[in-house]
């Protein structure tokens, strides 16, 4: 080996020890970011027996790294739900604090009784019209929370859908780097770990799988098989609704055209936030409406007014309880959409309004004579409202839409709604406990692989000092000789 030859050696040596340390630097300066990889400098022997950098490559497992999209999906899909239950509990509250529809029934079962053990004492009157008051106003605020849920859900979603179309901007960019790079040999390595960051993100809002092309190109759908994105990103289109009421429906989302969330959905994604604000607005939100309107129906009918002529041939009147437009009564067992919003004391019996209290004892609360029962006006006259009481224990017919039981007394059916709302709200935190629990054991599995371990890069460090002493030495020695030489023959 000639003096010259060694130099070259020794010069490469130092020169792949700076592209390795370089890398080592920028392996530690990224320790703690899940999706940073470590990276790897590639060293392969050049013409001379000089050494130099081939590529600079990152260590990528990714079965793990599909893992941790997926379990990202479900987990961000069961929070979403779990926190519009967080919500809609706030309409239950703890029973024992006479918050919830069900507590409020028995304030008002208590006070009929109340009222039917002295049928003549104004005060008890006013007590029982207070407590169907009350009653009423708390069936029109659970109702009015239950629309503002659904609302946010519907906002949400179009916040979702607008951070979808970013990340597919930014996805688009990254990817066309990668695929330039990669054609041009270049290191592509943090571009890459970028664009896993953009897919992690992206997995929060939807359910998405990826299908790798030439060149480090990557396409991505969602999980139900809609493009997201293959060479260009596709729109993603969401229009909000203004404001919810019980009869309203959400609009559906779309992806390049295609419905993947709402009822109209033919490609419906099955995981990520958008999701979870679908099945909240649409279903959950849904069903906790009809058990309150079903509520509401329970106490038009109970408490509803029957012809006391000596042949009845008029029917059923709503008493008590009412709804807005001179209504007929509601069919039996049979859900009536939103009448939890509109549901109210009669003004003719509610001093309040100007109404006679004493019309829920004797009747006649729609004006009607033909629905008197104390005809004689006795004061102490009992039978109407112990008839009210009695109809409060009694058995009837709820519509199974309401998912809380298709019978019972009104009493038992709004305690089974307040329980169907705890066991969701407590199923859906169980869930999103499990699946976050997934999620960080799916994440610190795929850190263990493909990130950087400090220790292990300190060592490597070490090790590229004691290379670069020697390479150092080798030049010094190379040196020496030279000039020994030049000397020699000067």
């Amino acid at each position: 080996m000639t003096l010259s030859v060694g130099l070259g050696i020794a010069n490469s040596g130092l020169s792949v020890t700076a592209d390795q340390t370089a890398v080592v630097s920028r392996n530690v300066a990224n320790a703690g970011d899940l999706y940073a990889s470590r990276k790897t400098a590639n060293i392969v022997t050049a013409a001379g027996g000089g050494v130099r950098l081939a590529s600079i490559t990152r260590v990528f497992n990714e079965a793990l790294f599909r893992n941790v999209l997926s379990t990202t999906s479900v987990a961000s899909g069961q929070r979403a739900i779990l926190d519009a239950l967080d919500m809609l509990d706030q309409t239950v509250n703890d029973p024992e604090l006479d918050a919830s529809p069900a507590a409020l029934v028995g304030k008002l079962a208590a006070a009929l009784q109340h009222y039917a053990e002295a049928p003549n004492d104004t005060i008890r009157a006013r007590s029982a019209i207070s407590a169907a008051s009350d009653l009423a106003s708390g069936l029109r605020a659970a109702s009015q929370t239950v629309q503002q849920v659904r609302q946010q859900a519907d906002k949400d979603l179009s916040s979702s859908v607008g951070r979808i179309n970013t990340l597919l901007s930014q996805y688009e960019t990254l990817n066309s780097a990668i695929v330039k790079g990669t054609r041009a040999g270049a290191d592509v390595t943090d571009q890459l770990d970028a664009r896993d960051r953009v897919l992690a993100s992206l997995s929060e809002e939807v359910g998405i799988r990826t299908v790798s092309r030439a060149d480090g190109d990557m396409a991505v759908f969602t999980d139900s098989g809609v493009t997201l994105f293959e060479g260009s990103p596709r729109s993603v289109t969401f229009q909000s609704t203004a404001s919810f009421g019980a009869t309203t429906q959400g609009n559906a989302v779309y992806i390049d055209g295609v419905p993947v969330i709402g009822a109209s959905a033919t490609m419906p994604v099955a995981s990520g936030r958008l999701v979870g604000l679908a099945a909240v607005r649409d279903d959950v939100a849904v069903t906790y409406q009809s058990q309150l309107d079903e509520i509401a129906r329970g106490l038009v009918e109970t408490f509803a007014e029957s012809d006391q002529s000596a042949v009845p041939a008029l029917p059923d009147v709503p008493g008590l309880f009412t709804y807005p437009g001179a209504p007929p009564m509601p069919p039996t067992g049979t859900l009536v959409v939103g009448l939890a919003a509109s549901i109210r004391v009669a003004a003719s019996v509610d001093p309040a309004q100007g109404g006679n209290l004493n019309l829920l004892r004797d009747g006649g609360i729609s004006g009607n004579p033909a629905y008197v029962y104390n005809t004689s006006g006795a004061p102490a006259f009992s039978d109407r409202l112990q008839a009210l009481v009695d109809g409060m224990n009694t058995s009837r017919a709820f519509d199974p839409a309401a998912q809380s039981g298709a019978g019972g007394s009104i009493a038992n059916f709004s305690a089974a709604s307040v329980a169907w709302l705890e066991e969701a709200r407590s199923s859906a935190d169980a869930d999103a406990e499990y699946r976050t629990a997934l999620l960080e054991r799916s994440t610190e599995a795929l850190s263990k692989v493909n990130g950087v371990n400090i220790d292990e890069e300190m060592t490597t460090l070490l090790e590229l000092e004691r290379s670069y002493q020697a390479s150092s030495k080798l030049i010094t020695m190379i040196d020496s000789m030279f000039e020994a030489l030049l000397t020699a023959v000067g």
